[in-house]
């Protein structure tokens, strides 16, 4: 056993099935990864460089060790020679990037581009379809230079789970196509299941050009050896418990030291919590994504499934399932889970999660799960992500808010915080999602602590049976 895996071994504290940012202040210390299929087949975590244990100068910091994080700390060394040190609470790519389901598409945040349209206008919904595309490309291009990822490319099936969802389909891909150029095309439930996937739910897709999906955590791995081979500094088990800022330098406290920085990029995701920064408190509406992962399946479990293609797919439920077929012929699958952290183990929400793969796919009915987890999506106030520096005043900046649709729209928003925190100017940060900060929605400004958690989710637990209604009955 290596120096470094001794260390990793001895710092692991067990891992925490109930956690909820909303109700802990942080979100662990060197706590072990949650039972992902990714954890379990990404091989042996790279090298890092210990846990802080003494004061330390750092020119940048960025706190988090996802997607993002990691990102950020390899644009900046790559394309502005500033060499980060990257804090991490947990074990390295702890949070969101290892509970994911994989699927990098051609988006970010929630909205639709018919929405971008209706919120901004057409002009700013062009200009802000190229930034994302740009993203797109970003991504595409990391995934074609860590090619242990196992990408599968392909693009993306968007699935009408009901016939009327039809109507909604064939308007985005008309506005897709007239409005942005995109080659989209509407397929029938016969060409569904006959050329893709026999999904037992399926009235129809909306099929898009651009999509991929990966093994996040090899992805994660591949950018973590790559930053530190760039000279990045990455801490595992340091998480920030304080943070203060004296005469524009940054003190971040963690349990074995301070890190003392000229700047700050935070890059927590869904694990974000209350009270690291004021900029950041009570801004992101932390959600519980449940997944699963099959066993093989068989040559005749193949045949009944006809699963053809390898593209990521997503259906038209308000609270959508997300799945897809994975290389070594798994089927993963994952959706909403619980409310609250507390409620997270319950075994209902899994056999929710179940019985939504026997409904799509009911050949599969009694089919052994080899993996099964929850993890938490950060969700912004108007469904849009943020990369911004919150005030000119402060070297603070934050990208987060990606609801869902992070895995490869991480990779461009850490390339776009690298470039502010090295001080470039893009006219592209003059667009909504770079120019304006995280608000509180409405009802959350008289209810933003902590204490006030439990109505957040009332409202949360209200939504959730009316998009139930809606998206099963109405």
């Amino acid at each position: 056993m290596k120096a470094n895996e001794r260390h990793r071994v001895s710092l692991l504290t067990p891992y925490d099935p109930q956690y909820d940012p909303l109700a802990s202040r942080h979100p662990g210390h060197g706590t072990d990864y949650a039972p992902t299929y990714w954890v379990g087949t990404a091989g042996e975590p790279p090298a890092d460089d210990g846990p802080i244990n003494r004061d330390v100068d750092a020119d940048v910091v960025i706190v988090g060790s996802g997607f993002t994080g990691l990102a950020t700390a390899l644009f900046l060394a790559r394309e502005h020679g500033i060499r980060a040190t990257v804090l991490e609470a947990n074990q390295l790519v702890w949070g969101c990037t290892s509970r994911n389901g994989g699927q990098g598409q051609n988006a970010s945040g929630r909205l639709y581009r018919s929405q971008w349209i209706e919120r901004w206008g057409k002009e700013t919904a062009l200009r802000l379809d190229a930034e994302i595309r740009e993203g797109f490309d970003t991504f595409k291009s990391l995934v074609a230079e860590f090619p242990e990822c196992e990408p599968q490319p392909g693009g993306h099936l968007y699935i009408a789970h009901r016939e009327k969802k039809m109507a909604f389909l064939r308007n985005e891909a008309k506005v897709m196509r007239d409005v942005f150029g995109y080659d989209t095309r509407m397929l029938s439930p016969q060409e569904v299941q006959h050329e893709y996937v026999n999904d037992a739910e399926s009235f129809g897709a909306l099929h898009e050009p651009d999509g991929i999906g990966v093994h996040p955590l090899k992805l994660a791995f591949a950018y973590l050896r790559k930053a530190r081979e760039l000279g990045v500094k990455v801490h595992p088990a340091s998480p920030v418990i304080g943070m203060t800022t004296r005469d524009g330098v940054h003190y971040l406290q963690t349990p074995g030291g301070t890190v003392k920085a000229r700047a700050v990029g935070f890059a927590t995701g869904g694990y974000t919590s209350n009270g690291m920064h004021r900029s950041l408190d009570s801004k992101i509406m932390p959600i519980l994504s449940n997944s699963l992962v099959t066993r093989p399946l068989t040559e005749q479990e193949l045949a009944a499934t006809n699963f053809k293609t390898n593209e990521v797919i997503t259906d038209t439920r308000t609270l959508r399932f997300y799945y897809r077929k994975l290389p070594d012929n798994r089927v993963q699958i994952g959706s909403r889970s619980s409310i609250t952290g507390a409620d997270a183990p319950n075994p209902v929400h899994m056999a929710k999660l179940v019985d939504g793969l026997h409904r799509k796919f009911p050949a599969l009915k009694g089919i052994q799960i080899d993996y099964s987890w929850w993890g938490w999506v950060d969700v912004s106030h108007d469904m849009m992500p943020r990369v911004v520096q919150p005030s000119p005043d402060q070297s603070v900046f934050y990208a987060v808010g990606y609801g869902g649709n992070g895995v490869s729209f991480s990779a461009h928003a850490g390339r776009r915080m690298a470039q502010r925190i090295a001080g470039k100017h893009l006219p592209s940060f003059d667009l909504p999602i770079y120019n304006s900060e995280l608000e509180y929605p409405n009802v959350l400004n008289l209810v933003r602590s902590r204490a006030f958690a439990p109505f957040r989710r009332f409202g949360q637990r209200c939504l959730y049976h009316w998009y139930y209604l809606r998206d099963e009955n109405l």
